[in-house]
């Protein structure tokens, strides 16, 4: 299909596509597909959903209690951390090359493990490559929430600001990071108009938010989220009592492509994968800022002083 971007267009795409949990040649195979498709349909930035490899442990309480750990838990967190991605893994670098391959920028949400550190912390992270196949981007989840804490540590904020790319600058948070107003506002400051916001949050509160932060932010907003069911999940967790409890649809989705005025441009999609599209007219940007901008007029820096330790603004 011939390129449908331009000076002040850029087509992008949303893949709501289930993980195979602990899988991960599976899942990347099904992610190269998908990217595949996408290209196909003219797109040049391709969103992943959170933590899609080695992906999202729905359900699973990796026998932790108050004061305990079961020795079942240990092991079942040992498996997921083994499945975990360093950035000099195999799975990595086939991004990376299928990026280069079709010169696009690909957001895809990994479960992280320090490659100096193999069997320590874990991070739930937010990659972005570029069209070269180099890493432009790597922002660590600030505030895994509830007993997400009990698997992944908290990123340190360094990544909390945005990059240039010929259609706009680009960045984004992780899941329940979207709910916390200084994070956001970091990301305006850092003059974001492609906003992205990969999720496991599949209810109908999460689409206020985006849309609230699209008319907020004043940018295109891409959310993306797994549709998953037991069948996802290995055969041994598939009839795991916390597993089966959840029922056979254990996340419907809810990918979502907004404006910056909070208009649906696709979306939101839900109970089944696919991957959504849209053409986003950049000068939207711009236009919607004539009468509110976070980081500008509407900041009131006489009154109001905003700072993220280590980083400057002008």
């Amino acid at each position: 299909m011939a390129d449908r971007s331009d000076a002040n267009s850029v087509r992008v795409a949303a893949v709501q596509a289930g993980a195979y949990l602990m899988d991960n040649p599976r899942t990347l195979d099904k992610a190269l597909q998908r990217i595949d498709e996408a290209v196909g349909q003219g797109a040049k930035l391709i969103v992943f959903p959170e933590a899609y490899l080695p992906g999202y442990p729905r359900g699973l309480s990796f026998g932790a209690v108050v004061g305990h750990r079961s020795p079942e838990g240990r092991n079942l967190f040992a498996r997921y951390q083994a499945a975990a991605l360093s950035l000099d893994s195999p799975e990595i670098d086939k991004l990376r090359k299928a990026a280069k391959r079709h010169s696009v920028y690909l957001a895809v949400g990994i479960v992280e493990k320090a490659a100096s550190h193999p069997r320590g912390t874990l991070y739930c992270t937010l990659l972005i490559i570029d069209p070269a196949g180099e890493i432009l981007h790597r922002h660590r989840k600030l505030k895994p929430t509830a007993s997400e804490r009990l698997i992944w540590g908290e990123g340190d904020g360094r990544s909390l600001d945005t990059h240039a790319t010929p259609f706009g600058r680009i960045g984004g948070l992780i899941c329940w990071e979207n709910y916390m107003p200084l994070a956001r506002m970091a990301l305006y400051r850092s003059g974001i108009e492609i906003y992205l916001a990969p999720t496991a949050d599949s209810r109908d509160s999460w689409q206020a938010s985006m849309r609230h932060i699209a008319c907020e932010g004043r940018c295109f907003v891409i959310t993306c989220n797994q549709f998953v069911t037991r069948e996802h999940y290995p055969a041994d967790l598939q009839v795991h009592p916390e597993v089966q409890q959840r029922g056979e649809v254990l996340c419907r989705g809810g990918s979502a492509i907004l404006d910056p005025y909070g208009r649906y441009l696709a979306g939101p999609l839900y109970d089944e994968e696919g991957i959504l599209y849209a053409d986003l007219n950049l000068s939207l940007i711009a236009e919607s800022r004539f009468d509110f901008d976070v980081a500008g007029h509407y900041a009131r820096h006489d009154v109001f002083r905003f700072q993220v330790k280590g980083q400057d603004f002008e």
